[in-house]
């Protein structure tokens, strides 16, 4: 098993540079690149002050050949793709991921500026959502068709069915705008600072309770679904049917046994959910106006900010590949049955 998990790890540098260069490649032949703003941007300021820019380059550019030629080496269009794509990935390896078009700044400084906001939000999803949907699905699964399964399944499939930033516009309208019981967005209120520890904690949950709300409607209804579905196939198994005829007792043929096995498909999922404690959802921090790391990528591809994307798509792939990693040691840990080679 040790073998396995060194072969993974050394996939992540190939894996890495695959994904890398296919966006790189993607960001050099998209329309309405960073060098394409610039010129029309130019030209813009041009047609409004009557004046051209040092003379046309030709046809109805504002801007000269000089002129050109310092906006490609500046956003690094000057070079071929896969020589720039070179020289970044060198950047990369020295802990480097370039500087931002827009903020013109270091992409790791306004990279890490969002980690904390997202990072607040992804762990308090992960935790409430595991803490509360496997003890419901295990209830679920042992008290299937009852009046507990049968009211906590209407919630939990309108949560399955209304996507998370539909919830939050409702949220909003109703809880924020109507009764005014919670702030309209953001993520602290503009004099957080000058509060008691005890407003600052107030201050924080009145921002973070709608937010919350729709982060875990879609994560909370999935895990609980799978949770039941897999214990009700543990428990209509022969091993549990054999094990109860043996004079194990029905709870712990389900703690024992039957849970045991209903964690494997909870584990795989798992690593998926590192990624999305720092990516979160770009539509729900959009709509709730906080300024984390979904809304900076978001922003990042409209602005045509390329290096902050590619910073973005770096942490993320790399998050992602070791969340697999962490499912499968998982896996393997609930599993003494699974064995990597």
């Amino acid at each position: 098993m040790r073998d396995y998990f060194i072969r993974r790890f050394l996939l992540i540098p190939p894996t890495l540079l695959g994904i890398t260069l296919i966006v790189f490649l993607i960001t050099r032949v998209v329309p309405g690149g960073p060098l394409e703003r610039a010129i029309m941007e130019m030209q813009q300021v041009d047609m409004g002050g009557g004046r051209g820019a040092g003379g046309p380059a030709g046809g109805n550019m504002a801007i000269s050949d000089a002129q050109l030629e310092e906006l490609k080496a500046y956003y690094g269009f000057d070079k071929p793709a896969l020589v720039s794509y070179g020289l970044w990935l060198g950047k990369v390896v020295r802990g480097d991921l370039g500087q931002s078009y827009r903020y013109n700044e270091p992409v790791w400084d306004i990279i890490k500026s969002r980690f904390p906001v997202s990072l607040y939000y992804g762990l308090i999803t992960l935790v409430i959502t595991y803490a509360i949907s496997i003890p419901l699905g295990i209830l679920k699964a042992i008290r299937h068709r009852s009046l507990v399964d049968n009211a906590t399944s209407i919630f939990i499939f309108m949560g399955y069915a209304v996507p998370g930033y539909v919830l939050g516009a409702l949220l909003l309208l109703f809880f924020a705008a109507r009764l005014e019981w919670f702030p309209m967005g953001g993520f602290t209120s503009y004099d957080f600072s000058d509060l008691s520890l005890g407003g600052k904690i107030w201050d924080l949950i009145r921002h973070s309770t709608l937010p919350l709300i729709c982060y875990l409607v879609g994560s909370f209804a999935v895990t609980t679904l799978l949770m039941k579905n897999h214990l009700m196939d543990n428990l209509a198994a022969d091993y549990i049917r054999t094990a109860i005829a043996k004079g194990v007792s029905f709870r712990q043929a389900v703690l024992k046994h039957a849970l045991r096995n209903s964690l494997i498909p909870i584990a795989t999922t798992f690593g998926q959910n590192i990624t999305l404690l720092v990516t979160g959802s770009f539509l729900i921090e959009t709509i709730f106006d906080i300024n984390g790391f979904g809304l900076l990528g978001l922003s990042s591809i409209f602005d045509r900010d390329y290096p902050v994307v590619m910073g973005i798509i770096f942490i993320a792939s790399l998050l992602l590949l070791l969340g697999n990693i962490i499912s499968d040691a998982l896996v393997a840990l609930i599993d003494p049955r699974i064995r990597f080679k």
